[in-house]
């Protein structure tokens, strides 16, 4: 698979994955909302998004090519994710920019050129797009955590016995004799009712899964937080005071009703 990266002359990119960023779905390394991922790369938030085509050059440089051919690259992603092949190669036209380096890792790397590296960098270029590092603590770590546990809603549910699961907003729960880590999601989750009062930016609360009444997948951040629920169950809470843990919310008396309305609120993709 190959396209012309116009940052690399006439060389010829050869891609080894893509992504889409668009409102409803958007690598959340990048940021907490749509426009936020967008100004991570330099790029306006345009309603229709973009698509993030990552490969390497004839001389083995990582570059990450912004194209405006969305259905293009989505057409390409699901032909992937079905085990199909699937020959992406956007038209020169269609290309937005040439970004040095890749904001996701990835592990695979294109036969016949050298490792992948960072372009040398010329006078007035962008510093190298990269990964966030290994073994910290991070909003992207907190980000790609709380994406994981949608991802694998199941695994996590089963490692959940529903009556260990707290409610930290109920008026009986028990008080604390020193500092309570369920205060942090206490805070996230009256901030997820601000949103119904005040709407986010676009892309902060997202939904995702099959329609026609079926459960869906929530998505949302804010300061310091990530939230991963599903409309029919409970919900989980990431914070970025305590790194590493997946505090579990219960399906209390008032979270059905916050969820359902996040999901009303929420962007979903087309």
């Amino acid at each position: 698979m190959t396209a012309t990266d116009p940052a690399a002359g006439d060389d010829s990119l050869f891609i080894l994955t893509a992504c889409l960023l668009t409102p409803a779905r958007f690598p959340s390394v990048l940021g907490d909302d749509y426009p936020a991922a967008c100004a991570a790369l330099g790029l306006e938030p345009y309603e229709e998004g973009y698509g993030l085509v990552l490969g390497q050059d004839g001389a083995g440089a990582r570059w990450t090519v912004v194209v405006d051919d969305v259905s293009l690259v989505a057409v390409a992603i699901a032909s992937w994710d079905c085990g199909m092949a699937y020959d992406l190669s956007p038209g020169e036209d269609s290309v937005v920019a040439g970004l040095p380096g890749w904001p996701l890792a990835v592990v695979t790397q294109a036969p016949g050129v050298p490792d992948p590296h960072d372009p040398e960098p010329e006078e007035g270029d962008p510093a190298p797009l990269s990964p966030p590092a290994e073994g910290a603590w991070s909003p992207a770590h907190r980000r790609l955590g709380a994406d994981e546990v949608a991802l694998r809603w199941n695994e996590w549910r089963e490692r959940m016995d529903p009556a260990d699961a707290p409610d930290p907003e109920s008026p009986v729960a028990p008080a604390s004799s020193g500092p309570d880590p369920y205060d942090g999601v206490r805070a996230a989750l009256e901030e997820l009712r601000g949103y119904l009062v005040e709407p986010p930016p676009v892309g902060r609360v997202r939904s995702s899964g099959p329609g026609g009444g079926e459960a869906r997948t929530i998505r949302a951040d804010g300061s310091g937080w990530s939230l991963a629920a599903r409309t029919d169950d409970m919900a989980f809470v990431l914070l970025d005071a305590r790194p590493g843990e997946v505090f579990p919310v219960a399906r209390g008396p008032r979270l059905p009703a916050l969820l359902e309305a996040l999901d009303a609120l929420a962007v979903r993709p087309s």
